[in-house]
This record gives C-alpha cells, sequence and structure tokens, in this order.
C-alpha cells in the first residue's frame, strides 16, 4: 500500500493519518533527499509506529531516515507509558565519540607511509570485525577490566576509567558521565553475557569506524573555541555500541514482550518487531534495567578503544619527533531510551539511529558546554565529511534530536552488487583506508545518502547550527 505525505513547512512532511495511527507522524527532508524516501519502507515502518498506544505526538524520522528493525533507523519515538525494544534498536547505545589530538595536520607528518604504519599499529590494540575480542597476551590487561562484566554493566567508563583505562576528565565530557544508574545484569540473559566477553575495547562490523580526521572547516568560532576545535586540528572519531550484547538484548525481548503482549494487549504488538511493554510491568522494568546496562557497556566500551588510541597515538607522534596530548571533546549515544522532559511531562525518548541535541543553557548539558550546548556528531559515509552540530532552542519540536549520520541510500546487497571497484578507489582517492573494496563495498560513499544535504535539511530550519567539519586521513574499519 503505497504511504500517502503532504508537505508540512520546508524541510517538513506529515505522514496522512489513517484510522489505525495513534499519533502523527512527521519526517525531515529537503528537496534533494525527498527522492530517496520512497526507496525503502522506512515510511511504512514510520506509520506502523504511529500505531502504538500511549504515544506523545507526533512520532519522527529524521533526514537519514532509512529502513531498519522496528521504528526506522532515524526515528524518535516518546511515550509515558510504553517501552519498545525495536525504537531503541539492536545496537543499545550506538555512539560517537570525539577526540582531539593536539597536533595540525601536516603533509609530512601525516603522509600516506605513516598513515599506513599507524593503521597497523591500532588494529593490534582495538580488534576489528564482527565478534571480534581481546585474545592475545598483549591485551590481557584489557580483556580482564573488560569481562568483568558485572562491574561494566553497573559503572561504564566509570569502571574502566578507575583501572587505569583513562582520565577522570574523560567522564566530565561523556554523555551521562559515562554510564547511566538503573542496570542491572541478572536481566541481561546468559546468552548475551556470553557474547560479549572480551569484546570492550573492540569495535565491530557495519557502519562501525574509527578515523582520523583533520578539521577543513570551522563555521561558529565561538562554540568550536568553547570545543577546543580549530581548523587544521587533527581528531581522532569512534563510531562502535554495545556490539553482542545490545544487539542480544533486543531480540530477548522483543520476543519476551511478544509473548507477553501478543493477543493480550494486542495494540502493543502492531508488527512484531515493534512489540512493546508498558513502562510499568515487570517485563517493561526488567527491559529497561537490561538496556541500561548495555548502554554501560558500550561506554565503556568506547572509552577502552580512546584509550588504546591515547596511547599508541602518543607513543607514535612521539617517534616522529612530535609532542601531543589527546583530549575527548564528547561522548554521544544515539540509540536510547532515557527518561527526560518535554511539553511538562516527564517522559521515555527512544531515540534509534537520532542523536540528542541540548541546546544552550539546558540544564542536562554538561558543565563545560551549559553556554553552548553539548556537541552533535554527524559522521559521513566512508570517505566523505563529518561534522560537528549543535541543537538549538527550535529543536525542542524534535525533542531536542537531531540525525546521526548520513543514512544509507540503498541497502548493503543492492551496494554490493552495484558499485564498482573503480568507483570505490576513485571516490577513496587520497584516504588511507585498512579494507580491500571487497569487504567494504556496502560500506562505500555511494550507498548513503549525500551527509551535506542530510546536515542542510534541519540546519535550514534552524534546528542545528554547524560548528565544524571534519574530513577523514585515515579510516579503519571492520569486516
Amino acid at each position: 500500500m503505497e504511504i500517502k505525505y503532504k508537505r508540512i513547512g520546508k524541510n517538513r512532511y506529515a505522514l496522512e493519518r489513517t484510522s489505525d495511527m495513534k499519533a502523527d507522524a512527521i519526517f525531515y527532508a529537503n528537496d534533494k533527499l525527498l527522492p530517496l524516501v520512497t526507496r525503502d519502507d522506512s515510511l511504512k515502518q514510520l506509520q506502523e509506529t504511529a500505531q502504538l498506544p500511549h504515544l506523545m505526538s507526533p512520532i519522527l524520522g529524521m533526514p537519514d531516515m532509512h529502513q531498519g528493525y522496528g521504528i526506522p533507523v532515524g526515528g524518535v519515538m516518546v511515550s509515558e507509558k510504553i517501552v519498545s525494544a525495536g525504537c531503541v534498536g539492536m545496537d543499545i547505545n550506538c555512539g560517537v565519540r570525539l577526540l582531539r589530538c593536539g597536533v595540525s595536520y601536516d603533509e609530512k607528518l601525516f603522509s600516506k607511509k605513516y598513515l599506513e604504519m599507524f593503521i597497523r599499529k591500532i588494529e593490534k590494540v582495538i580488534p576489528m570485525g564482527l565478534g571480534g575480542k581481546h585474545r592475545n597476551s598483549a591485551s590481557l590487561s584489557v580483556g580482564k577490566a573488560g569481562s568483568n562484566l558485572e562491574e561494566v554493566i553497573a559503572r561504564g567508563a566509570r569502571y574502566v576509567v578507575e583501572e587505569g583505562f583513562g582520565t577522570p576528565d574523560d567522564l566530565k565530557f561523556c554523555e551521562e558521565s559515562g554510564a547511566i544508574d538503573g542496570a542491572d545484569i541478572s536481566k541481561l540473559s546468559k546468552k548475551s553475557l556470553s557474547r560479549a566477553r572480551r569484546q570492550v575495547g573492540t569495535l565491530g562490523s557495519g557502519n562501525h569506524f574509527v578515523e582520523l580526521q583533520k578539521i577543513e572547516k570551522v563555521y561558529d568560532k565561538k562554540t568550536a573555541d568553547i570545543y577546543g576545535l580549530k581548523e587544521n586540528l587533527v581528531c581522532f572519531m569512534i563510531h562502535s555500541g554495545s556490539r553482542a550484547l545490545g544487539h542480544q538484548t533486543c531480540i530477548d525481548y522483543t520476543n519476551k514482550f511478544i509473548k507477553e503482549n501478543e493477543g493480550v494487549n494486542s495494540e502493543l504488538v502492531p508488527v512484531r518487531n515493534l512489540a512493546s511493554a508498558l513502562v510499568d510491568s515487570q517485563v517493561g522494568k526488567d527491559y529497561l534495567a537490561a538496556m541500561n546496562g548495555a548502554i554501560n557497556f558500550a561506554f565503556a566500551n568506547r572509552q577502552m578503544m580512546a584509550h588504546q588510541f591515547r596511547k599508541v597515538f602518543i607513543k607514535f607522534m612521539e617517534s616522529l619527533g612530535v609532542e601531543v596530548s589527546v583530549e575527548l571533546i564528547y561522548d554521544v549515544a544515539h540509540n536510547s531510551a532515557k527518561w527526560e522532559v518535554h511539553k511538562g511531562k516527564k517522559v521515555l525518548v527512544h531515540r534509534k539511529g537520532a542523536t540528542r541535541a541540548l541546546p544552550p543553557n539546558h540544564t542536562d548539558n554538561p558543565k563545560a558546554y551549559i553556554n553552548t550546548g553539548h556537541p552533535a556528531f554527524v559522521p559521513g559515509s566512508m570517505g566523505t565529511a563529518s561534522y560537528v552540530l549543535v541543537g538549538t532552542e527550535k529543536a525542542n519540536e524534535t525533542y531536542f534530536s537531531v540525525n546521526h549520520g548520513a543514512g544509507r541510500a540503498m541497502s548493503r546487497t543492492e551496494a554490493k552488487r552495484t558499485i564498482k571497484k573503480e568507483d570505490f578507489e576513485r571516490q577513496m582517492e587520497g584516504i588511507v583506508f585498512n579494507k580491500p573494496y571487497r569487504i567494504v563495498a556496502d560500506e562505500a560513499p555511494a550507498a548513503y545518502k549525500n551527509v551535506e544535504d542530510v546536515i542542510d535539511s534541519l540546519e535550514e530550519i534552524g534546528i542545528t547550527k554547524k560548528v565544524a567539519k571534519l574530513v577523514p586521513l585515515a579510516v579503519m574499519k571492520g569486516d
């Protein structure tokens, strides 16, 4: 069935409301992105999500929206009374961390030869790819801290910093200070815990990456100065999440929600991948406790990778005669459900492939960024630019949410079938990368929307402001 929608303002569209929709559904796209919206089932998934009960209207689709599991990736759903694993996503607390490296870009210092050497060193300390784990003796200390899952799940990045993997300042520049309250390891299945062992400090696969970048352009100097950003500064970006723990937890609780409510409270299961539970039910409480544990695991995961990068980069630069310091700018999540206040109500904000972007003077900002709003990071596709943004007061219409990336323009299967090696290599010209075309063809720039169009869709209507643009020097991905 064709999903109908109409324009309701600049870069804003609303689905035609059907009798079974309990809330409005709005999505954001500029004229260049609009033709891509109907290439997959993302509008259908947005419509299905609006069939859930107890929603705060509207539910939203960000400019990078594309088909996913449950709500589309780039979806935002808000409710006082229900929780949905499919509106949080498989990779709970997938997020982005950006570090400034204390050195300006220099062609000789960051030559292809040195970047390739650097990649090899990073690959030795950050396992990459599906199922990657710390196994060898060189990673024994990381594995020991990372395998203490009870502490990791309870205290997230705070625990691994206490164990010596980072600095207290890292926690000041991390959403939730690196750990969220309410985690309970007993609510996570044995299978999920078994899959997660020794995965703290590992990258994963798919669209996850670590990337050495330089700042090509600063748009808002005042805000950039607060963030410690300037043109030509070298930075390091980490994009990863809760790995197998989050994936298994989403599957576990979607099945539990179906078992609990299908045929009994059928409105809570409009489709199986959107199965939900009342937040005050036992299964709803259990999921939130399990989800919070996966959130903490992901914070610990990115903290461990940042620590490993910091060690390697400082030592590598010393070998080239350069003294540097590596400092965290911020770590922000984009797959979670969090209690926040919107429209005067305490509500559970589900962001799946959407990033929180608080404006200046919002009380939930970290102290250092209270006057600017915290940074939000939008990575482009492999080989394209990434952006540092900040939310504005106008972002209250999106529950202070913005897009989390460029968003897929074609499926992985289609990308592997249609993107040619010579096109991939041309688009990656001048960028060092660690995996051959045959492995990462589905992550090629052509498989994604144009990140500038995605950024412009919200900036043109005043929901975000661009702070800085970063371009890749070296990209590292898993299989």
